[in-house]
């Protein structure tokens, strides 16, 4: 049978970039079995406008991205648990992409792209796709031995959240949860990167200070907690020796 598919939106006090969001999943070629806003404490006007655009909200008290996804993911009714952020705008064939991917690649356990960030400069755009995202996909890769996950253009089979779901620390807010899960797969979870999957994203990402820093701090605490528990020469080799774990 044809995958169907859950998108997942975390979403706390992000209403009006939600409607942005809500409008692109709308609009998509290929419509998705659900949309489900998890509602994570907000004060805005979030539950109206995932209501007004006919998604499903699910409530996390639990403040934090990680325990709001991961509510998501458990409420998900779907073959394939698709996620994006509130900020992201997903191109209008997104949503078919993934499911012809996951429909035509049965062995394949999750799929991420990259994101575009809207609303910056040409060369902006260029210097931020290359030393961000295309950086974050290499580096990270690196460090799980796979392809990571990028959470706001990111999907992945209802089963293998299931497998993993107790390995992901969703209840520690100083964790990115994207990185997080990406980190949980085994070493038979097989991942890939498209890059003609296409999602935009806020420039948010790149504003400096303390934003920036606690990006940081939450990167290498996820990869810390990870590395604990299976340093990176051994998941490399579980990679290339998936029958002896």
């Amino acid at each position: 049978m044809p995958p169907t598919l859950s998108v997942v939106i975390p979403c706390r006090n992000d209403g009006d970039l939600l409607a942005l969001c809500l409008q692109a999943l709308g609009a998509q070629t290929r419509p998705p079995l659900e949309v489900i806003v998890v509602d994570n404490c907000s004060t805005d006007s979030t539950v109206a406008i995932a209501e007004a655009h006919g998604a499903r909200v699910v409530t996390e008290p639990v403040i934090g991205i990680g325990a709001a996804a991961a509510a998501g993911y458990n409420a998900a009714q779907g073959t394939i648990i698709v996620r994006c952020d509130a900020d992201s705008v997903p191109s209008g064939d997104w949503l078919e992409k993934i499911a012809t991917r996951f429909a035509d690649d049965v062995g394949l356990a999750a799929l991420t792209g990259p994101g575009q960030f809207y609303d910056v400069s040409r060369w902006r755009g260029a210097a931020a796709d290359l030393l961000y995202m295309r950086a974050y996909l290499v580096l990270m890769g690196a460090a799980m031995a796979h392809w990571p996950l990028f959470g706001s253009n990111m999907a992945f089979r209802s089963e293998v959240w299931e497998a993993v779901r107790t390995r992901v620390h969703s209840t520690d807010p100083e964790v990115h949860d994207d990185v997080d899960l990406a980190f949980a797969l085994a070493p038979g979870h097989r991942t890939a990167c498209d890059f003609s999957l296409r999602v935009g994203i806020s420039p948010r990402a790149l504003i400096g200070g303390a934003d920036l820093r606690r990006r940081f701090v939450r990167a290498f605490r996820t990869i810390a907690l990870h590395w604990r528990v299976s340093p990176p020469w051994e998941r490399w080799a579980g990679r290339y020796r998936p029958a002896a774990r």
